[in-house]
């Protein structure tokens, strides 16, 4: 039992959430390269992403390997998401910061989805018994080759509006926020 659901509840509640977290990351990633903001789907791939690092930690496990480190490392990186976009309001350097921060706390999650795919998967697991054959190590440089051209393109072609033209198209449209 993990905080009162059963184990195999508890890992499909986990595994629906990153899902969630990963296809919001990449329509949010997605709309940046287009220089688009989608505040709802930015919100949803921070909450489901962070819960999808916080419902880890829940999984029971002997020692301290390479699930946790990557919930530490994503956690890390999902503040620094956070900071850019609430502290920097994405202005400035903090632009770049954020959108590189988004695309590595989605490519964590995605790569921690590659690798249990590799454990999970009957005929991915057969090409790759140990995730240390040629068939694994491929997959994750080309999903480390995809997000490395995300980010490039993401950070050139995301130029959100300022604050102030925010506030100042509120207004107009009657909004009074």
């Amino acid at each position: 039992m993990i905080l009162g659901l059963s184990t195999s509840s508890f890992t499909l509640l986990h595994v629906l959430i990153s899902l969630i977290g990963i296809l919001a990351g990449f329509v949010n990633i997605g709309a940046m390269l287009f220089g688009r903001w989608l505040r709802d789907w930015n919100a949803l791939f921070l909450v489901t992403t962070i819960a999808t690092s916080v419902t880890g930690f829940f999984f029971h496990s002997a020692s301290f390997g390479p699930p946790p480190v990557i919930g530490v490392l994503s956690l890390v990186v999902l503040s620094v998401t956070l900071s850019a976009q609430y502290i920097g309001h994405l202005q400035g350097r903090w632009r770049w910061i954020y959108v590189s921060s988004a695309v590595v706390a989605l490519y964590l999650n995605s790569f921690v989805a590659v690798f249990q795919a590799f454990q999970k998967v009957s005929f991915l697991a057969a090409l790759a018994p140990t995730q240390s054959e040629p068939p694994f190590l491929a997959a994750q440089l080309v999903l480390m080759a995809v997000f490395i051209v995300l980010g490039y393109f993401g950070v050139k072609r995301f130029h959100p509006p300022s604050l102030a033209k925010n506030l100042k198209a509120a207004l107009v449209a009657g909004d009074g926020r």
